[in-house]
């Protein structure tokens, strides 16, 4: 069996040879005759050394700890779909959908004030009336965006009547 100086072994490991002095010192790597390290040997314990560091091996996996993260994680998932089901919670894409269907619907009545109401202007002089009858129609308009959740309430019938 070959064996080799510090600096060939920091070398190999791709460290400094400090770092072999000190693993050396810390009873992780052994040497041979002469302060020499058998380079097979120097690896393997290293190798060992960085998977009893490694906080995530796969062979320090702690079974009773794993089976009760897993059944935290299951106890929270039926959690938020009972939230869910009781309308405490609602999935974002449900969200989303509404308030897409609701925005635009908004936008779509705000941009047919004007034609709507065209004619009905051209005949009034009376800033006052204009301003009143304007802001009445756009009180009305308001009024849907503020009422969206008459509009949830329906939505959410129609997909859990899809669902079933």
């Amino acid at each position: 069996m070959k064996l080799y100086d510090k600096n060939a072994v920091a070398k190999f490991l791709d460290m400094t040879p400090k770092n072999v002095q000190r693993l050396t010192e810390k009873g992780i790597l052994q040497t041979k005759q002469g302060g020499l390290y058998s380079l097979v040997e120097a690896t393997h314990a290293y190798i060992r050394y960085l998977r009893d560091r490694n906080p995530e091996n796969e062979e320090n996996i702690d079974l009773n700890e794993e089976r009760a993260k897993l059944t935290k994680a299951k106890r929270l998932n039926e959690e938020l779909d009972l939230s869910v089901k009781k309308g405490e919670l609602h999935k974002a894409e449900d969200i989303e959908k509404i308030m897409s269907a609701t925005l635009i619907n908004f936008k779509s009545r705000l941009s047919a004030i004007p034609a709507e109401e065209a004619e009905k202007l051209a005949t009034m002089t009376d800033k006052a009336k204009i301003f009143v009858y304007l802001n009445g129609r756009i009180k009305e308009t308001l009024a849907e965006l503020s009422n969206f959740e008459e509009v949830f309430k329906e939505e959410i019938k129609e997909d859990e009547e899809g669902n079933d």
